[in-house]
């Protein structure tokens, strides 16, 4: 089958057309940014890529066009698709159809973690020798890719709530059918897509409606939203994790913390010790929503947790970037208030109290609900763990904030300043940062290689090129 895929460059898409290719059929694809990394990736998997929606693609002839969900009525491409009657589907449906049919899977769902604990969980089963499928939204450092296809009879998947396509507003991960489904945690997100919370959770019934009685639901204990959410009605077996009665994260021994070490427990009974680098509540919760659903197709729960201890996260996760004049650059992906405060704390937990180290965050609200503004009121609250915050704000073109951003930071006094341009950002950025200081960036975006130069304004400074600021 041939199959042209619009909207190939964006993750999801991408790791389709990989797995599509792999499955031995005919990929092409295009986008209106075609550029690397996505594009060298694909490329060197032989898909031919095509800058644009141009109408003339349709003389590609392919049997079936593949839509992602950045295209919209008015598109070129789509109008001349629709105007000559010419097949097509959505990505989500595409996959669940002719890649997941008949497969295990294993999907990973939560307003957060869904990245982390999807490579988790392909990792414990990797590790198992079980040598998984899977479709994530993020690069997992086990494997250095982001989708694969095996022989395997289990698929771990990244379960996303956002809508499938322009032609059907039912979240992508109703397509997926699977057998075990993580919800991880449930808060509102997708503010130009869904109204509320309870829209939301609607959504997620969904995912727990296609849930087959022999399947598993590996849930978090502690989420409210989600307990509304199986209330509605469950037909599969639940585990809760977090809880008392379910999985648990408990010291390893007594008197000792549990960053780096902890014990895993199921109804009370001590399972086996994670014992590895990766530090927060946030991710231990990640790791026994992980090894609750190894567990479903017959990873022992201590196999598992001694598993996690080679585990080395997913690219843009509290990621070094580099150390320059005894600073320390971090890209990380968090967008969401949830998120950024989370991501802060962990930071903190790692590096100590800020008497002895200093955290700069640098922001970037770039996801369409942060644009919206629904969220610019929590973003204070979010950022209060870092001792000084330098926000970015588009003046113009597609990322354009829609709300003033220093209005918004005003809370956070005078430790925050907000830039509607990078350049000025990075001079404040190097001139405030000195030897011991944590600069921690996040976005959900490329935020215009604010990494790169960050790390070159502060070598030009070690050199002596530039002057340094006060501390």
């Amino acid at each position: 089958m041939h199959i042209h895929i619009l909207g190939i460059c964006g993750t999801f898409m991408g790791g389709l057309a990989v797995l599509a290719r792999e499955a031995g059929h005919k990929v092409t694809g295009c986008d209106a940014g075609v550029y690397p990394p996505m594009s060298t990736q694909l490329e060197a998997q032989g898909i031919e890529l095509i800058e644009g929606f141009g109408a003339e693609q349709i003389e590609l002839a392919p049997d079936l066009f593949v839509v992602g969900n950045v295209v919209s009525r008015g598109n070129p491409l789509m109008e001349a698709i629709l105007d000559r009657g010419l097949p097509y589907t959505s990505g989500p449906q595409w996959l669940g159809e002719h890649v997941l049919a008949g497969k295990w899977v294993l999907a990973v769902a939560g307003t957060h973690g869904k990245t982390t604990t999807s490579s988790m969980l392909a990792w414990l089963l990797e590790d198992a020798g079980m040598n998984p499928s899977f479709l994530i939204g993020g690069v997992p450092l086990n494997f250095g890719i982001s989708a694969r296809l095996t022989d395997s009879s289990f698929f771990v998947i990244e379960a996303d709530e956002y809508d499938t396509a322009f032609f059907d507003k039912r979240s992508k991960f109703v397509h997926y059918r699977p057998r075990t489904a993580v919800l991880n945690n449930l808060e509102f997100d997708h503010a130009d897509i869904f109204p509320d919370l309870a829209a939301i959770e609607t959504q997620f019934h969904h995912l727990v409606r296609t849930v087959p009685g022999v399947g598993r639901i590996v849930t978090n204990g502690r989420e409210a939203a989600l307990e509304r959410v199986l209330s509605r009605g469950c037909w599969s077996g639940v585990e809760r994790f977090g809880v008392e009665g379910g999985w648990q994260a408990l010291p390893a021994e007594d008197g000792a913390t549990v960053d780096e070490q902890f014990a895993v427990y199921w109804h009370g009974e001590r399972q086996g010790v994670v014992d590895w680098q990766v530090q927060g509540e946030h991710n231990r919760m990640n790791a026994l929503a992980a090894i609750a659903a190894a567990r479903s197709v017959g990873v022992p729960a201590a196999q598992a947790a001694k598993s996690l201890a080679s585990f080395r996260n997913v690219k843009r996760r509290m990621e070094v970037k580099g150390s320059v004049d005894g600073v320390t650059v971090y890209d990380d992906f968090a967008h969401h208030p949830t998120a950024i405060e989370t991501t802060v704390a962990g930071l903190r937990t790692r590096i100590g109290d800020s008497g002895h180290a200093r955290i700069l965050a640098v922001l970037e609200p770039r996801s369409n609900t942060m644009k919206l503004g629904t969220m610019k009121a929590q973003l204070p609250a979010s950022l209060a763990g870092a001792d000084l915050v330098f926000g970015y704000g588009a003046r113009e073109g597609r990322d354009k904030l829609g709300w003033n951003l220093a209005e918004a930071l005003s809370p956070l006094g005078d430790k925050a300043h907000a830039f509607d341009q990078i350049e000025p950002l990075v001079k404040a950025v190097t001139a405030a940062a000195r030897p011991g200081d944590h600069v921690l960036v996040m976005s959900n975006g490329g935020f215009g290689g604010v990494h790169q130069k960050l790390l070159d304004a502060l070598s030009a400074r070690e050199s002596g090129t530039t002057t340094r600021g006060p501390a």
